[in-house]
C-alpha cells in the first residue's frame, strides 16, 4: 500500500470514528428529547421522531450530487473541513433548542453539511488501486463503525449523567475535531493517462450510469437499503422501553444500538476482502438475503437481550454492504467522476434515509413495532432479488473502465 494512502487511511480512520461516534451519540434519544419539550402522546412522539430523523436527509439528499461535483473539480479535502464544521455548529446548538420546530430546522441546516463520511470514502476512494478496493475500503468502514459502536453507548451515559440538552453540545466538540484532523491529510489521485486531463460533464456522468445497468441498479437499491435499515432507528428507544422498562433507558437503548456495531466490526474488513477475491456484486446479493433473513425475527422478540442478538447478527450482514458497494463503483465509474457518481449514491442513500424514518414511525404507531421488522425484511430480500437480476440478466455488459 502506498505510504501516502496508509497514511490518509489512518487519518480518515479517526476522523471518521469522530464523526460517527458523534452522530450516533444522539440517535438513542432523540426521541426522549422530543419528550422533554411538551407533554405529548406516545403517537405524537413517534410520528415527530421519525420527521425530525429524516429532515436531514432531505437536504443531504439535495445537496450531495452537488459536493461530490465540486470534490471532483476542486478537490475533496476543502469539502470535507466544511462538512465537519458546518455539522458541529448545527449539533451544538440542537443544545439549546426548547420546542420540536425548533429541533426540525437545526436538523434540516445540518443536512446541507451531512455526508462527511460518504465524502470521506470518495477522498479514499480515488487514491486507492482497483485490486485492493474492497480491503481498504473495508479498513476505513471500521473506523465509522467503531464510532457508531461506541457513540450510542457514551451518548447513553452522557443523557442520563448531564442530560440530553449537554449531550449534543459535549457532542459538537467530536466533530470540530474530525474537521481538523483532514486539514493533516495530502489530497492525491491515481489517474490513468486517459483520464489526467478528463472533466466529465454532469451529463456524461449520467449517461455513463444509465448505459450500466449492474451500476444503475446497484445506485437504485441504496435507497431500498437505507429504507429498512432506517425504518427501526427513530423508534428503537421506544421498542427497548418496551421490552425493558424506564430504567435507564438511554443506556440500554445505547446497547441495542451498539450491538449491530460489534458484528459490523468484526466483518467489514472481511467482506470487502472477501468481494475483492469472488466479485463484488455476488457477495452484495448474499448480503442482502442474509440482512434480511437475520432482521425478521427481531419483531418477534419476547426480552430485550434477544433484540441485543439479533442486532449483532444482523450487524455482520450489514457490515459489509457499504464497502463492497463502494468498492464496487470504484471499479466501474472512472476517477474524475467518481466524486459525483458517489454523490449519486449518497443522495439516493439519504432519499432512502429519509423515508425509512417516516416509514418505520409510522407503521409503528399504526400496526405496532414488530410490523417494522417485517416490513424491514421484505425490503432487504427485495433488493437482494433486484441485484440478482440485473446481475444475471447483464452478465457480460461491457462496463466502462479506466487502467490504473
Amino acid at each position: 500500500m502506498n505510504p501516502d494512502l496508509k497514511r490518509n487511511l489512518v487519518i480518515m480512520w479517526f476522523a471518521n470514528f469522530f464523526v460517527a461516534g458523534s452522530m450516533t451519540m444522539v440517535l438513542p434519544f432523540i426521541s426522549l428529547y422530543i419528550e422533554t419539550f411538551g407533554d405529548f402522546s406516545a403517537t405524537y412522539v413517534q410520528h415527530w421522531s421519525g420527521w425530525i430523523f429524516a429532515i436531514t436527509f432531505v437536504t443531504a439528499f439535495l445537496f450531495s450530487p452537488i459536493w461530490g461535483r465540486i470534490g471532483d473539480l476542486y478537490g475533496r479535502k476543502k469539502i470535507l473541513i466544511a462538512s465537519g464544521i458546518g455539522m458541529g455548529i448545527s449539533i451544538f446548538l440542537m443544545g439549546y433548542c426548547t420546542s420540536v420546530w425548533q429541533l426540525f430546522i437545526l436538523r434540516l441546516f445540518m443536512g446541507i453539511f451531512t455526508g462527511f463520511i460518504s465524502m470521506s470514502q470518495a477522498f479514499i476512494s480515488t487514491q486507492t488501486p482497483k485490486e485492493i478496493a474492497g480491503k481498504v475500503m473495508g479498513s476505513l468502514q471500521t473506523g465509522s463503525i467503531t464510532g457508531s459502536l461506541m457513540g450510542p453507548l457514551l451518548g447513553g451515559v452522557l443523557a442520563d449523567v448531564f442530560g440530553y440538552a449537554n449531550t449534543f453540545k459535549w457532542t459538537s466538540i467530536s466533530i470540530f475535531i474530525s474537521a481538523m484532523l483532514v486539514i493533516l491529510t495530502k489530497e492525491i489521485i491515481l489517474q490513468s493517462k486517459k483520464d489526467i486531463n478528463a472533466n466529465y460533464t454532469s451529463k456524461e456522468v449520467i449517461l455513463h450510469i444509465v448505459k450500466n445497468p449492474v451500476l444503475l441498479t446497484v445506485l437504485l437499491i441504496s435507497a431500498l437499503i437505507q429504507m429498512a435499515h432506517f425504518s427501526i432507528q427513530p423508534i428503537l428507544s421506544l421498542y427497548v422501553s418496551e421490552l425493558h422498562g424506564p430504567e435507564n433507558l438511554a443506556f440500554f437503548a445505547g446497547i441495542a444500538f451498539s450491538a449491530a456495531g460489534i458484528g459490523n466490526l468484526i466483518m467489514a474488513r472481511k467482506w470487502g476482502n472477501i468481494a475483492d477475491r469472488y466479485g463484488y456484486i455476488k457477495v452484495l446479493v448474499i448480503l442482502l438475503f442474509l440482512a434480511g433473513i437475520f432482521y425478521l425475527p427481531g419483531g418477534f422478540v419476547t426480552n430485550y437481550w434477544q433484540l441485543v442478538f439479533i442486532r449483532f447478527t444482523l450487524g455482520v450482514t450489514i457490515g459489509g454492504i457499504i464497502p463492497v458497494r463502494i468498492a464496487y463503483i470504484r471499479q466501474e465509474a472512472p476517477i474524475a467522476m467518481q466524486g459525483e457518481v458517489l454523490g449519486y449514491n449518497t443522495s439516493l442513500r439519504f432519499f432512502g434515509n429519509i423515508i425509512g424514518p417516516m416509514m418505520g414511525g409510522l407503521i409503528s404507531g399504526y400496526f405496532g413495532f414488530s410490523a417494522v421488522f417485517v416490513t424491514t425484511s421484505i425490503l432487504l430480500i427485495i433488493s437482494g432479488v433486484i441485484l440478482l437480476v440485473a446481475m444475471n440478466r447483464y452478465p457480460k455488459t461491457k462496463l466502462a473502465r479506466e487502467s490504473v
